[in-house]
Formats: structure tokens, sequence, C-alpha cells
């Protein structure tokens, strides 16, 4: 029985963790090197004799496909798999999978604070303070725009 761990290489681990999470469960797997960045001359020695190589932005190509013999899994860290040569993968039977529900629950947050800051002009506030605007005002509050109360307003 074959026992060794398999070699895990994240190409480009940066993009989906600048140091906010933890890898334990991913190295609890195999044996990983995680690369924050990896330039293309890069990609063929660091993912050399990898089966499972995950990346996020760093682009396998049918070139860099082709010069990984024991490549048997490629991981998109995001919700696409652009960045992969599908079809030089498939010819090769290696599986190429990306994660669909990526960033949900960060997407939906960031929407908020886009709608948040269409209606209240946070950084517009912001940066007219930073530039000395409420200083000069003539009165103790300091308004650019008119305040907007979201209750029973509807969107859309």
């Amino acid at each position: 029985m074959n026992t060794a761990r398999p070699r895990i290489v994240v190409l480009d681990g940066y993009t989906l963790n600048p140091g906010d999470l933890s890898w334990e469960p991913l190295e609890a797997l195999g044996d990983c090197v995680i690369h924050d960045r990896s330039l293309a001359p890069q990609i063929v020695p660091r993912a050399a004799n990898a089966p499972l190589v995950l990346t996020n932005k760093t682009p396998l190509t049918a070139d860099t496909i082709d010069q990984l013999p024991h490549l048997q899994y490629v991981g998109v860290l995001a919700t696409g798999y652009d960045i992969v040569d599908v079809s030089a993968a498939q010819r090769r039977s290696i599986v190429v999978s990306n994660v669909p529900a990526y960033g949900t629950r960060s997407v939906a947050q960031m929407v908020f604070a886009h709608l948040l800051n269409l209606t209240q002009h946070v950084g517009d506030h912001a940066a007219a303070v930073r530039g000395g605007r409420w200083s000069d005002a003539d009165d103790w509050c300091f308004w650019q725009f008119p305040l907007v109360e979201l209750e029973g307003l509807t969107m859309g």
C-alpha cells in the first residue's frame, strides 16, 4: 500500500489568501508548497512532479500542461476556469475543477457596501474631509449630499 502523501502546489496563493485564512486543511491532504505568485517561467519548475496543482490567476497553457507529466488534477481557486487550457487537460485526462460558490457571501457583502456608498457617499465624504472641506465649512456640520434614509425605500 502506497502511503506517500501527494505533492500539492499552489501557484498563486496570495490571490486567494493574503494572510487571513489557514492553509492547514489543505496541508492535511498532502505535502503542500504554497507560492504567493508564479511568473510564467516559474510554473513548470514549481509544479514539476506534482499531481495536484491549484491556481487562481496563474494560467496553465497547453504548452505548460504538456511539460507536467505527473499532473492529474488542476483546481482553480475561483468561479471560472478560463485560465486553464481545458482541451489540453482533457486530452491528458486531467481533471479540472473550480469553486462555483466561491465568494458568494463576500460578493453579497460588497454589494451592500457599494449600495451604502451610493446612498451615503462615504467615500466622497471621507475624501472631502481629508481635503479640508469640513474644516473650511461655515457650519458645525458638513454635508456634500443630502442624507438618505433607507427605511421605506425599494431597490429595483
